[in-house]
């Protein structure tokens, strides 16, 4: 199935007129006075209605407002269209099921494109990718999934990462009911290595040096790797995405727009660096992910967007 246009007529017009600039990323007063500036579909005009599970560093809500990185990336685009912002919090299948049942417009916090994901709803460009990252003890390296074989690793019980760890050679598995059990073991020396989501394991680093571990990325599995040990599939990165209502395609495509403008002028470094990424390793897309979405969702001249 192929998207519609890119580019909604609408929001290319306002593009080329100058109305999508000027608004910096703390004004929200200031796009609630303005009004929007494109006609998207939305549930309430002017309003994006959001549903998101706290996850920081990945999303919150703090007073109403957005934060995280994922949420300082859709309020920036928000403000720059002219639109408020309205959250509702839930869990993770909650806010999947919202924008499915178009109760919401937007749901956001690193959500994975995948094809089912895609035939129920609409997803942006990805506003970062998703590297596989390790939490490491101190003076430890880790460069291939083949160099974790016969180690004790940790993470939370229900984490596709499970599947890797059960998957490699006399690995041992110790699974956690939150993150922090997973880094407390890793400081006390049970487990060698943590899997968790990548932007948890440097923002903890950044945040919590006393810790003493360091974040690392490691190459992804070959495909002769993963027919031998099926659970490394989840040891490759992932394209995220802002997940849309399947009617507001104008909003996913004047969403994507901004995102595309981010890239560009510097400001996905700046909010990716913020929230403790390396912007080498969520801002530049791996092979295969083109074909993947021209595939589905796509156009053939369509392009991810990468810094240099």
């Amino acid at each position: 199935m192929k998207a519609n246009s890119r580019k909604a007529l609408a929001v290319a017009a306002a593009l080329s007129a100058g109305l999508l600039a000027g608004c910096s990323a703390s004004s929200g007063d200031t796009a609630e006075a303005a009004g929007p500036k494109v006609e998207l579909t939305t549930l309430t005009p002017g309003t994006i209605k959001v549903a998101m599970m706290p996850y920081l560093p990945y999303v919150g809500e703090d007073d109403g407002k957005l934060e995280g990185l994922d949420g300082e990336i859709l309020t920036a685009a928000a403000e720059k269209l002219g639109y408020k912002i309205e959250v509702e919090q839930t869990d993770f299948s909650g806010m999947l099921s919202a924008v499915q049942t178009n109760r919401v417009d937007v749901a956001l916090g690193s959500i994975f494109w995948t094809p089912e994901r895609e035939e129920t709803g609409i997803f942006t460009d990805p506003p970062y990718y998703s590297p596989v990252a390790l939490a490491v003890g101190d003076g430890k390296t880790y460069k291939k999934a083949e160099d974790l074989e016969g180690l004790h690793m940790g993470t939370v019980t229900g984490y596709s990462w499970t599947a890797s760890i059960q998957d490699t050679p006399g690995a041992t598995l110790h699974t956690y009911p939150d993150a922090n059990g997973t880094f407390n073991d890793l400081k006390a020396d049970r487990i060698a290595v943590g899997m968790l989501d990548p932007l948890v394991i440097s923002y903890t680093e950044q945040k919590n040096p006393q810790l003493s571990f360091n974040t690392q990325y490691i190459e992804s599995p070959t495909a002769e790797e993963i027919e031998e040990h099926p659970g490394w599939q989840y040891l490759t990165p992932a394209m995220t995405g802002f997940y849309v209502a399947k009617q507001s395609q104008d909003l996913a495509d004047a969403i994507s727009e901004q995102i595309g403008e981010m890239y560009a002028d510097g400001t996905m470094e700046e909010l990716v660096t913020k929230w403790g990424g390396d912007p080498e390793a969520y801002l530049k897309p791996s092979p295969g992910m083109l074909e993947l979405r021209q595939d589905a969702d796509r156009d053939a001249d369509w392009a991810l967007p990468t810094i240099d």
